[in-house]
Parts: C-alpha cells; sequence; structure tokens
C-alpha cells in the first residue's frame, strides 16, 4: 500500500511540473531587425541618410570655401596694414564660429529626428507586441540579441513587422 501511495503521489507530481512547463510559450523578437526593416523605419533611415548627406556636402564646401579664404588672407598679411588684416582675421574667426555652429545645430537636428523615429517606432511596435502576446497566449517575449539559439519557428519578428507595416506604412520627417 505505501509503495502503490508512492507511486501515485510520484506520477502526479510528474504530470504536474509536465503540464505546468507545457503551458509556457517563449518567443523571440527582434527588435533592431525591426527597425530597420520595417516600411517606416526604412523610409526614415532613408530620408535621414539624405539629409545627412545634403548637409554633409554642403558643410564640406563652406568648409572648402573658408581654407580659400584664409589663405587668401594669409597670403595678403604682408601687403595689408597690422589694423586691416586683425580686422579680416576677426571677421574670418566670426565665419568659422557661425560655421561650426551651423553645422552643430544641422547634426544635432539629424540626431533629434533619428532619435524621435525610433520612439515613434517602438511606441507603434509595443501595442502591436502587446496584443500578439494575449492573442497567441504568450508567456515570454525575448529580445533576440539577448539569445544563443533557438527554434526558428519561435521568432516572431516578421509577423510583427507585416502588423507594423499596415498601421505605419511611414513616418513623417520634415
Amino acid at each position: 500500500m505505501k509503495i502503490s501511495l508512492k507511486i501515485l503521489t510520484f506520477a502526479l507530481l510528474l504530470f504536474i511540473s509536465v503540464n505546468a512547463y507545457a503551458e509556457q510559450k517563449v518567443v523571440i523578437f527582434d527588435l533592431k531587425h525591426a527597425l530597420n526593416n520595417s516600411k517606416a523605419g526604412k523610409g526614415a533611415q532613408d530620408f535621414l541618410k539624405k539629409s545627412f548627406e545634403s548637409s554633409a556636402k554642403k558643410f564640406n564646401e563652406m568648409d572648402e570655401e573658408l581654407k580659400k579664404e584664409e589663405q587668401g588672407l594669409l597670403a595678403k598679411k604682408t601687403i595689408l596694414s597690422k589694423e586691416e588684416y586683425s580686422q579680416k582675421i576677426d571677421a574670418l574667426r566670426k565665419k568659422v564660429i557661425d560655421y561650426q555652429s551651423t553645422r552643430r545645430k544641422a547634426l544635432e537636428k539629424i540626431t533629434n529626428q533619428r532619435t524621435e523615429s525610433r520612439a515613434t517606432l517602438i511606441k507603434k511596435i509595443d501595442p502591436i507586441l502587446n496584443n500578439y502576446i494575449i492573442e497567441n497566449n504568450i508567456s515570454l517575449v525575448i529580445d533576440k540579441k539577448s539569445t544563443l539559439g533557438g527554434n526558428p519557428d519561435n521568432d516572431i519578428t516578421k509577423i510583427i513587422i507585416d502588423k507594423l507595416n499596415k498601421e505605419l506604412p511611414s513616418l513623417n520627417l520634415k
């Protein structure tokens, strides 16, 4: 009688632990991939890349002009009086300071736009992901960069990207 009670208890505990384990559903989600490969994410990246390239081109041209002006001023140093040379040097320094300030503001604007677009995408992904979790009775979502491996069937990144593309086809960056 004692042996059958022990076997029954062991079987019951084994059955309960298997059931509890079977109910846990863990999936993998690659946030970086979703941000970079959604329609809105790609559009934002293209816009920011074009903005950066056009700004860089404009600032390179301004940089060359300032260098030419400096070289011209250095060539005229012996011709100009000390006062006139000093005035032109001060004017050139002001132009350089304005150039640096404008360049810094342009880069900050691009950085802020990048940060805002990322935040907007994450805000849109969050409710989509939460709805998917509830609909599919998922216990845990792990970011792909935190995993060493896993079954590719547990990766929900493509599903979330498809839903994000339907809800947010583009970001309006200006």
